[in-house]
């Protein structure tokens, strides 16, 4: 047979095939499968190339130019169907009911409560059974409240402007200099200027320090607790604290004290508890020691009750505060601190 004459025959029929194929595709993926088994490595019009190579050179170049006009119709009619069926599937949307009633309703996703958030309820409601009240403060406070009159030196490190966000308020005294809360002992402050003893309060909430890094950040948070009656003493205090560790990490619990130093208590200490995952023995969370360190005391030094207008001679009391992302990173085993403020979803879902 003439292999000119057959290669013609083909693209006849082949050009009847796909102007009837593509009329009759009623979805647009039946739109490109048809379109695949056309010109697809196996389709229609390259099989019937394959008699490209029979074809006498004088008829060649007539037929590939035939063989290119073909397959640009084909690529035409593609498009003009495409965009028709395109704009019957907007014509159904716009034409048909805004919602199907018959399907079924999907419910929210539910969140929860973020471990910060956690961690804090529970250390509230721990000491709200000892016996003390939630006071909060705010996050910009005056530097007297901050370090003056918690016995802070002028040129303690914590004052400057590397350790520090200092602020400028609208409208506040030329002469009151305001930063960015650096640990809520200012609300000790507050509560102990404007109450009279006995008072036993905890104050939770966000502070801020310029740290960043995987065990620092910006802005956390911590609880600061403090009691003020007649006769307090250490004693008092690490019967607090001892109670306090048995209901966190349950009993059996221990605690030790070190000796420590913070401007605002005289004497001060850093509270360890036995861990709780080694019971002691020694483990990775813990080290190897056997303790895990949670949080800073002391008694209240007597410069601060006087910055305050109590009596030193009178009332005696202790203070302690923690740092809540500590203990959440304890508690899910959260190995950058960062984690807890990026708010990734992924993270987030396996509290």
């Amino acid at each position: 047979m003439d292999p000119t004459k057959a290669l013609e025959e083909s693209l006849d029929s082949f050009g009847r095939e796909y102007e009837r194929a593509f009329a009759d595709a009623p979805t647009e993926q039946a739109l490109r499968d048809e379109k695949a088994r056309l010109l697809g490595k196996k389709g229609a019009l390259t099989e019937a190339l394959k008699l490209m190579g029979k074809v006498p050179p004088a008829d060649r170049k007539r037929i590939g130019e035939r063989v290119n006009g073909e397959k640009s119709a084909v690529e035409g009619a593609f498009d003009a169907r495409l965009r028709q069926l395109h704009a019957e599937a907007r014509a159904r949307e716009l034409s048909a009911r805004p919602l199907d009633l018959s399907l079924p309703g999907r419910a929210p996703i539910r969140g929860h409560r973020h471990p910060i958030s956690l961690v804090t309820d529970d250390l509230l409601a721990i000491f709200r059974d000892l016996g003390f009240i939630v006071v909060e403060g705010p996050e910009v406070e005056l530097e007297e409240n901050n370090f003056t009159k918690l016995a802070f030196p002028p040129d303690h490190p914590a004052t400057d402007m590397q350790d520090t966000f200092w602020v400028e308020v609208a409208g506040a005294p030329s002469d009151a200099r305001t930063l960015l809360r650096t640990h809520t002992s200012s609300v000790q402050v507050r509560e102990m200027s404007r109450r009279t003893p006995p008072m036993a309060i905890v104050s939770p909430g966000a502070v801020f320090r310029r740290d960043d890094d995987a065990t620092h950040s910006p802005m956390f948070h911590q609880v600061e607790g403090f009691l003020v009656d007649q006769g307090v003493s250490m004693a008092d205090l690490r019967g607090v604290l001892a109670a306090f560790a048995e209901r966190l990490y349950g009993p059996g619990t221990k605690t030790r004290f070190r000796p420590s130093y913070f401007p605002f208590v005289e004497p001060g200490a850093e509270i360890d508890v036995s861990c709780a995952l080694c019971k002691g023995a020694g483990c990775r969370v813990c080290k190897g020691t056997g303790w895990l360190e949670v949080l800073g005391c002391g008694m209240i030094h007597p410069e601060v009750f006087i910055h305050c207008g109590i009596d030193p001679e009178i009332y005696t009391g202790f203070a302690f505060g923690l740092g809540v992302e500590r203990l959440a990173m304890m508690r899910y085993g959260v190995p950058d601190l960062r984690l807890l403020f990026e708010n990734d979803p992924r993270f987030l879902a396996s509290f």
